[in-house]
């Protein structure tokens, strides 16, 4: 039962994770366009072509084959795009792609199919606009007000995210916006969109949340893991706290039933007067899984079972609540 980690940066942890789940079962294969501290503790390792290589999915295919590579899971979302536009012909090889198709991943990673999704759907979320031009007509109409938050239409990472409070900020900080993303990764999606990269949103003031929502592998609920943010770093959770999952049930199963995605679904969203704001959703495990996973879930293990034909096992999912987890920082020799 080998299982192959893609894009697999620098979350070691789930390289980790993997090994523990597997034991003597399989080996855990990690790969990467550039090595990584992740590659380094995979059972063994491959670097691969660019994401958007035209080789890419082949090469992936063929290591799989080469290596009896049974499962691939993937951590980076430009890379959860071009693999689910391939799904069907990666598993037609027997390899199971550990993801949702591609229309999800679509909705998921365009923050604007995001926000259409969530207002079709009769789920709150911010009031958000796609042209800059617009926005100032809806803030001369008091449609909304500042303070506006921006952020890249593809982004992740917290990269080119801005608040602002007035007009002039707005426009200096909207060219910034631009630039951080012709000068990094978000320039491969957000040329989906040129003239539409950047997204105004209004700003929510409350309490943070990561949550992990889980279905199986057919895309049938199976359960919800909030976490609350106290700190972040670069977009991830770096201190959050463990809560019940009571109060966010019903907010998880309509999404689920909604998207029916498999495996996993990481939301972020605010509670605001007793009311749930979904920012964004992933279809990946995401920066704030590794809370879940130290408050007794254990994905990875139900996802072994789940290749071997067994059913949903509840005793992975044993969630304690009212932990504080803090992510630590370990310097690493990488050629060593």
């Amino acid at each position: 039962m080998n299982i192959l980690i893609t894009s697999a940066g620098r979350r070691s942890y789930l390289v980790k994770y993997f090994k523990e789940a597997l034991l003597d079962k399989g080996k855990v294969y990690a790969s990467n366009s550039e090595y990584t501290i992740a590659l380094q503790e995979a059972d063994d390792y491959v670097v691969t072509p660019m994401i958007y290589d035209s080789n890419y999915i082949e090469f992936i295919i063929a290591y799989c084959l080469k290596n009896d590579i049974k499962a691939i899971i993937s951590v980076f979302d430009i890379d959860l795009l071009v693999l689910s536009k391939s799904k069907a012909h990666i598993e037609s090889y027997g390899i199971k792609l550990l993801l949702s198709g591609e229309e999800i991943v679509s909705t998921c990673n365009d923050k604007w199919l995001t926000y259409k999704f969530l207002r079709r759907n009769g789920i709150s979320t911010p009031i958000t606009f796609k042209n800059k031009n617009t926005l100032i007509t809806a803030l001369d109409n008091n449609l909304i007000s500042y303070p506006i938050i921006m952020k890249p239409r593809w982004g992740m990472a917290s990269l080119g995210i801005y608040i602002v409070d007035n007009l002039e900020e707005l426009n200096f900080y909207y060219k910034k916006s631009l630039k951080d993303i012709s000068e990094s990764y978000l320039k491969i999606e957000s040329g989906f969109t040129p003239t539409e990269m950047v997204l105004f949103q209004e700003v929510i003031i409350g309490q943070e949340y990561g949550v992990d929502i889980i279905n199986d592998l057919k895309g049938q609920f199976v359960g919800v893991f909030p976490k609350s943010k106290v700190l972040m770093r670069s977009g991830e959770t770096d201190l959050g706290e463990t809560v019940s999952p009571l109060g966010f049930e019903s907010l998880a199963k309509k999404i689920s039933s909604l998207l029916k995605h498999e495996v996993i679904l990481s939301v972020d969203c605010f509670e605001f007067k007793g009311e749930k704001y979904v920012i964004e959703m992933n279809c990946r495990i995401s920066g704030h899984y590794p809370l879940s996973h130290l408050a007794g879930v254990n994905l990875p293990k139900q996802i072994i079972d789940w290749l071997e034909g067994k059913e949903t096992n509840s005793n992975y999912f044993n969630f304690k609540e009212n932990l504080f987890i803090t992510k630590d920082l370990i310097p690493t020799i990488l050629n060593k």
